[in-house]
């Protein structure tokens, strides 16, 4: 159980994030600041320390202090500070990984529903720059059902894994020159309950949908902000791709009726990020055929056809001869890496073997160490991964594993992430022990999920419309929710564009393309990238997010 920290060790204590307030009656400085006891995970009541030392005997230090206030209160946040964070959660090292981490990290479980012993686990990266101001952004991965540690591990976490040299051995863990903690505070979540080590002792729990884990995940959040109340102030953002392309406007909705209704403790939320997100059953949908063709991946010939036989409504057809035209351009595409056009596929472990020492490795690590380098662009089995109809449609969405057992979508070969999160010394490390989760997996199959949130389209409208930003990217190799349907969605909710369709650079060279709209929404596409834009463009992916975080021209 944590004890309040004396006032004697305020001296000594340097990672400042408590909110603090200066304030002078009568010639005494009275400083006042959140605290927090991590002991229940319950937020203090504010706290007063009483420096009142009758200062006011020497007006001109009086006079002085006041004129000087803020100066001196910047100070003390810099220097001062209370480590409010729970002592229980702190990362005091991970095996794999020899040397010093660059910040602090954290990990554990938040309890959302007590009653049923419902909880989400979390791994915290603090900012490598400056935690007490650069943003906090939620990190979700899709799937439905799989961890956000995919992000973590093969996207941009503070470390690249090392493959070890047997397949018992562990990874070993370099940093990563193009982590997102480079330039912000980070929380990878699991969710919802069922994922990863996240769990329910009530299996009733595994049924779920659009909107129980909206609000399930917004619980979360004030519980985490509870017990890490220093970065209240900090702006905060949410973010993810694939699946959270519903994940992220759902939760983001939640947040902002919390803030109106004034559920406390009250978020600094200021916007979201999408990648490569699902949104609408009929924007996604149909922009599958046009981007084959537009690939060069089906002949002039077959589009056509397609295109006469189906009208146009590739995504909710009963028309056969628009069938059987699908068909064909499936027959055409179905080898193909889904998550890349330009990555390779592997149909057996023959083929595996022979290629895998030629994966591509993303182009900005090539100039780096060999121990600076993250793991080649992940083998993927058995390239087809959505039907050519919507990605995700209304009501029951089968996870990665239930699709895999019907042979609809890829393999992913995970070993690396699998191996490490299995490993009991790693899960003591991260504090996740818990016995009701007896192996992690990186997608679930525990989970029932059901889409019942509909078309995402009015939840960015209504999110934009109050003044949240938005930024929407797309890899343009991706053939699972390609660019081109985003644009489209992006284009019909009505906005004026206020920046032209252009260009955007990354060490000098085009990365992609951006549109900006009215309403702070910006559409960005990454050159070269596949569904998970990070983890083949690293370095691109690092430069948008930090120049739009931080309010920038990308």
């Amino acid at each position: 159980m944590r004890t309040q920290t004396p006032l004697s060790a305020l001296k000594v204590l340097c990672f400042c994030c408590f909110k603090l307030q200066f304030r002078l009656q009568s010639g005494a400085l009275q400083l006042c600041f959140w605290s927090e006891i991590a002991s229940e995970g319950s937020l203090m009541n504010l706290k007063s320390l009483d420096l009142s030392h009758q200062i006011a005997s020497s007006s001109l230090l009086s006079n002085h202090l006041l004129n000087r206030s803020s100066v001196i209160a910047q100070a003390f946040v810099r220097f001062a500070f209370i480590n409010a964070a729970p002592e229980s959660a702190l990362i005091l090292d991970l095996p794999g990984f020899s040397g010093t981490f660059p910040s602090k990290h954290y990990s554990g479980y938040i309890t959302i529903d007590e009653s049923h012993g419902k909880n989400l686990f979390y791994y915290f990266v603090v900012s490598e720059r400056n935690p007490s101001e650069d943003p906090v952004v939620l990190w979700l991965n899709g799937g439905p059902g799989c961890s956000s540690f995919d992000g973590f591990i093969y996207e941009h976490g503070p470390f690249n894994f090392e493959a070890g040299s047997t397949p018992r051995s562990l990874p070993k863990l370099h940093l990563n020159p193009y982590s997102w903690s480079k330039v912000s505070n980070i929380i990878y979540l699991e969710s919802p309950a069922g994922v990863g080590f996240s769990y329910s002792k009530n299996e009733s729990d595994y049924k779920t949908g659009d909107l129980k884990t909206a609000s399930d995940t917004h619980t979360f959040l004030l519980k985490w902000f509870g017990q890490y109340p220093e970065f209240l102030s900090n702006p905060f953002f949410i973010a993810g791709e694939s699946y959270a392309g519903v994940y992220v406007p759902t939760l983001a909705s939640e947040v902002v009726k919390g803030i109106n209704s004034g559920s406390e403790p009250i978020l600094n939320f200021k916007g979201y990020m999408v990648g490569n997100g699902v949104c609408d059953s009929e924007f996604d949908g149909n922009a599958l055929v046009p981007f084959a063709h537009g690939m060069g991946l089906i002949s002039d010939d077959l589009y056509k056809e397609a295109t006469d036989a189906c009208q146009g409504n590739y995504w909710d057809q009963v028309n056969a001869s628009c069938e059987d035209k699908l068909d064909e351009i499936d027959k055409d595409i179905g080898d193909l890496n889904i998550y890349d056009i330009l990555e390779p596929c592997y149909h057996s472990p023959e083929t595996t073997d022979n290629a895998a020492g030629n994966i591509r490795l993303p182009s900005s690590f090539r100039k780096l160490g060999e121990t600076e380098r993250p793991l080649a662009v992940r083998k993927r089995m058995f390239g087809r991964a959505w039907p050519l109809r919507a990605p995700v449609r209304d009501g029951y969405v089968p996870t990665w594993p239930q699709l895999m057992n019907s042979g609809s979508v890829p393999c992913t070969d995970d070993e690396v992430a699998t191996s490490w999160l299995n490993n009991e010394e790693v899960r003591k490390a991260i504090h996740a022990e818990e016995v009701l989760v007896v192996t992690w997996e990186l997608c679930t199959y525990k989970i029932n999920y059901y889409h019942d949130a509909g078309s995402m389209i009015k939840y960015h409208r209504n999110l934009t419309s109050q003044g949240y930003r938005a930024l929407i990217f797309s890899g343009d190799h991706d053939m699972c929710v390609p660019f081109t349907g985003t644009e489209a969605w992006t284009r019909s909710l009505g906005y004026k564009i206020i920046d032209e369709w252009r260009p955007w650079t990354c060490n000098e060279q085009i990365a992609g393309y951006i549109q900006g709209y009215d309403k702070n929404i910006t559409f960005l596409t990454i050159k070269g990238a596949g569904h998970t834009v990070p983890e083949y463009k690293p370095q691109e992916a690092l430069a948008f997010y930090s120049r739009w975080l931080e309010g920038k021209t990308i």
